[in-house]
């Protein structure tokens, strides 16, 4: 059985998120698409902004390539 994915509360609800445990604050994602993805103060990285059209979802998947431990997740929904 994998593990638990604990999505970040701050992450804006839709298909895109971050998972808190797994993400080692690289800010990658944020360097990548900084419209969608925010690193605070506190060295939290999160999705502060959905995608809401077919570029803006090229972007986020970028940001899940580039994010060297795999701590963003596309759950396929909206």
């Amino acid at each position: 059985m994998g593990r638990e994915i604990k999505k970040h509360p701050l992450n804006m609800p839709g298909k895109y998120y971050v998972d808190q445990d797994c993400c080692t604050c690289s800010a990658a994602c944020v360097d990548v698409v900084p419209d969608h993805f925010k690193m605070d103060e506190e060295n939290n990285v999160y999705v502060i902004k959905q995608p809401g059209t077919l570029e803006e979802e090229a972007r986020c998947r970028l940001a899940m390539q580039a994010c060297p431990v795999e701590a963003i997740y596309d759950d396929g929904g909206s």
